[in-house]
Order: C-alpha cells, then structure tokens, then sequence
C-alpha cells in the first residue's frame, strides 16, 4: 500500500471525528429532519475515509484509528445507521415521544461510532458503556410495558458486569505494559517473551467481558425478551451493537492469540451457545424470537471463531450477519404473508436419516473441492480445517430438502450448490484476509477442536433426527427442555432479582381487573 502524504493524515482525522460529532448534534435538536442528514453524511464520509485508506496507509495516531478492520466497520455502522433512522421516521409515526426516540438513537450512535473510531482502550471502554446506557433508554421507550423494563434490567445489570470486567482489563493493560493506546499494547506485547500474570489475567477479563455483552450462555435470556422495544431499536441491537464483542475480540486479536486459555474459553462458551441456540430456534414459531434465538447462535459461532484464531472469518461473519438482521428485522412485518404463502403449499416431504448421511458427505466432498481451488491447505489441523466441516453439516440439510423439491435432478442440485456455498465461502476468506491485516488462522489444541466438532456434530444429528421424526419419541421428550433453553434463563432471572430486583413504574403495572 502506497505511503499518503502528511497533509492527508489531519484530514482523514477530521473525518474519522466528524461522524460521532454529527450524531451528537443531531441528538441535541432531536429531529427527524436533521437526524436523517446527519446520518447521510456520516454515511458518506465512512465512505471517504474507505477511499482515502485505499490511497494511503492507515491513520493512528490522535488517539484515533482508521485501518481497514475500522473503516469496514465503519461503513457498515453508518449504513445500518442511515437505514434504520429512515425506517423509524415512519415506524414512530404519530407517537408524541418522537423527540426522545431521536434523541437516544443517535446518542446511540455517537457512542458505537466511537467505539469503532478510537485507537485508545479507556476511550473504548468508555463510549461502550455509554452506548449501553442510551442504549438503555431505547430498550426502556415503552415504559408501560412491564416485559420491556424487566429485560432491560436484566441486560443492565449483564452489561453492567461486563463493563467492570472491561474496565478492570484496560487497568491492568495500562499497569502491566504503560500505555492504553491500541498499537503501543500490542506492540509491547508481543515483544515480551512471555505475558505477565496482570496482563493474562487482562485478557480473561476482555473475553469474559465480551461473552457478557454478547449474550452468551448462561446471560443470553435479555436478548430474546428485548422484543417488547421498537422493531428498528431491535433492529439496531442485534445487527449492530451486539456485535461489539467480536468487533473487540478482532481488534485485539494480536493479544487474544497469545493466550491460549483465553481462546478455550471463547470456543467453548460460544460454541455452547451456537448450538443450543439452534436447537431452541426449531421450537419457536414467533418470528422475533427465532431472530432473536438466532442473534444469539451467530454470535457465538463468531466468538468461536475469534477463539479458533480465524478472525478473518470471524470479520466475515460479523458484516453478513449484520446486513441479514438488520433487513431481517426491518422486514418483520411480512411474516403474516409468508405464513399465508406457506399454508397454501404444499407440505415438504418427510426426509429420512439416511439422505440428511448422503447430503453430509456431498457436502464434504464438495467443501473439499472448493478449497483446493482456492489453495486451501488441509494437511494440518487449524481453524479452517473445522470450519469447512462445520459448513459442510451447515448444508446439508437445506440442500437436502431443496433436492426433494425437484425429484429426479436432486443429485445434481445437492453438489451444485454445496460447491457455490463452499466456494464462495473460501472466495470471502481470501478476500477478507486480503484486506484486514490480522494474526493468520494458524493450528489450535486438540482440545479446542474436539470440543468444536463434538458440539456440532452433535447439533447435526440431533436436527437430523427432530426433522427426520418430528413426532417420535426424541423430539416430544426434548421440545419442552430445548423451548425453555433448557431453563438457564429462569437460573439468571432469580439471581438477578435476588441481587437488584427491577422496580417498575405505576404506569406499567395493570390495574386490578384490566386482565380478563
């Protein structure tokens, strides 16, 4: 990459502060009108600052950092940013509170937009918290809902933990290596032969951390009872903000690398969570809660990720995922006409065990090819090497179910499409690697992989087996454990109104009588 020239480096700073600060104004006057310009031109100066590092190296410095894992998120925050705020203009409509809304989503904005921006740990940490306490207003909109203000205490209090969790890491960052700026951390440390206690014991602390504000296991009950907020707020929740703990984890990939335990832990709390996640997913017909269900799957498959050392992928999977919940969301309200759709189909044809082991193996072979196209190398074990397993168990029963649609072509369809999956999907990874200066998906424990592919394993047969006999005696037995979560939420909704019971307003209690 080109070397910029000095005078570029102020403006690309200017850039970089312009956006949080245009959303800090447009939180001052509280208006549709210039909340929609603001998030426009934050939009395109995201777009600029991409141009400008295309043409020059990054910025850091000023306390600020314009990489590429930066601008990338960057524009993907203003995009959703700009489409959200267009959507709720409509969305709140005639409500009186319209002001406040306006007020606390782009206060909310500010503040995520921060978090992308700053190359210094407590600034980080700082306008985390912020964004999880306007964040908190949003949630907390319709305050005459008692739903509402019970998850949003219970996500209170989570994040709360985890903000100290945070906040402790960076102290003991800036103790154990005297500088909280981003490059110097990670430019100390890897030059130490080895971490000290403080600083390992930081790095637990900013994982824990992130598994908390990502709604892992056994903390993700918040997630899918945040459903009584405005659509686009649930929009913004999950195609953005929680996506902040893999944003994290990728940016201090370098120092996460470096500890091993650190990345055990990430790889069993997110793969746990990605498939239990999944397993509730099937029994819920709510269509909110199953993206709610299934915000809380991805982001644990992406903190697996994170913990595999395949942060490349773990960046793909956070830009995807995003796009697809924010439109999934916003699109909520068709759900009345996809059902309608459906019931007038005709029912798919049951699908026996033995094609879910036929598509498996195609989706195997397939995965296989792709990645020798692409110069994938599968003679070591690394975090590509399970992933492409897990993507091809992923396949297999979609496909599978589109080669019943089609009869007697089925063969064909099934090694077709697992191919373009599998190829696209390497193709991406090539791409993001390309772009994204980060530690390269190296070789993982045994004990990491084992544990992967044991969890998944045991996802694909037990989907297999629920889709294969939906009415035999696994599946009775197991829908009422897996449609509760298997009663985690209820251990932390206890533990936290044991802890700090939520007060509601009288406005959000019924009146005795009012329920018939």
């Amino acid at each position: 990459m080109l070397a910029s020239p000095d005078f570029l480096q102020p403006l690309r700073g200017s850039l970089l502060l312009a956006i949080p600060l245009l959303y800090a104004v447009a939180a001052l006057l509280a208006k549709w009108r210039v909340g929609r310009a603001c998030t426009g031109l934050a939009l395109g100066l995201a777009a600029a600052s991409l141009a400008l590092l295309a043409a020059g190296k990054p910025l850091i410095g000023y306390s600020l950092r314009a990489d590429a894992l930066g601008c990338i998120l960057l524009l993907l925050v203003t995009f959703i940013a700009w489409v959200i705020t267009r959507y709720s203009q409509s969305y709140m409509g005639g409500d009186a509170s319209q002001p406040r809304y306006v007020r606390w989503l782009m206060a909310t904005l500010a503040a995520v937009s921060v978090v992308v921006v700053t190359n210094n740990l407590a600034v980080l940490a700082a306008a985390w918290l912020a964004t999880s306490l306007a964040l908190h207003q949003l949630l907390t909109f319709f305050s005459s809902r008692p739903a509402a203000l019970i998850a949003a205490h219970k996500k209170f209090l989570a994040s709360r933990l985890g903000d100290v969790c945070l906040f402790s890491g960076v102290a003991l960052i800036g103790m154990s290596l005297g500088s909280l700026d981003i490059n110097v951390v990670i430019a100390k440390a890897q030059a130490l032969p080895d971490y000290p206690l403080a600083l390992k014991a930081a790095v637990y602390l900013i994982v824990i951390s992130a598994l908390l504000k990502c709604a892992q296991l056994p903390v993700h009950g918040w997630l899918i009872q945040v459903m009584e907020a405005p659509t686009p707020v649930s929009a913004l929740l999950h195609a953005g903000i929680v996506n902040l703990g893999g944003f994290l984890m990728i940016r201090l990939s370098p120092l996460v690398a470096d500890v091993a335990g650190a990345q055990t832990l990430l790889v069993v709390v997110g793969s746990l969570t990605a498939a239990l996640a999944a397993l509730v997913m099937m029994t819920r017909i709510s269509v909110k809660v199953m993206l709610a269900w299934s915000t809380c799957a991805q982001m644990g498959f992406m903190l697996m990720q994170c913990g595999l050392g395949a942060y490349d992928l773990a960046l793909l999977h956070l830009v995807a995922h995003s796009l697809y919940k924010a439109h999934a969301f916003l699109a909520a309200g068709g759900a009345v006409e996809q059902a309608r759709l459906k019931a007038m189909t005709a029912p798919p044809e049951p699908v026996s065990l033995s094609m879910f082991v036929v598509g498996a193996l195609s989706g195997l072979v397939m995965v296989a090819a792709a990645g020798a196209l692409w110069g994938v190398a599968f003679d070591r074990l690394s975090a590509l090497w399970v992933l492409a397993a897990i993507v091809s168990l992923a396949i297999a029963p979609l496909l599978t179910a589109q080669a019943l649609s089609i009869k007697g072509l089925w063969p064909l369809s099934l090694m077709l499409g697992a191919f373009g999956v599998a190829f696209v999907y390497f193709g991406l990874h090539r791409v993001f690697g390309w772009l994204v200066d980060m530690p390269q998906t190296s070789a993982v424990n045994t004990f990491d992989i084992a544990w992967v592919m044991l969890c998944f394993a045991l996802l694909f047969v037990m989907q297999c087996l629920i889709r294969a006999r939906p009415h035999g005696t696994v599946a009775s037995r197991l829908y009422p454990w897996f449609y509760a979560g298997l009663y985690l939420d209820e251990w932390f909704t206890r533990m936290t109104f044991r802890i700090w019971p939520a007060r509601l307003s009288r406005t959000s209690i019924p009146a005795v009588g009012a329920i018939k």
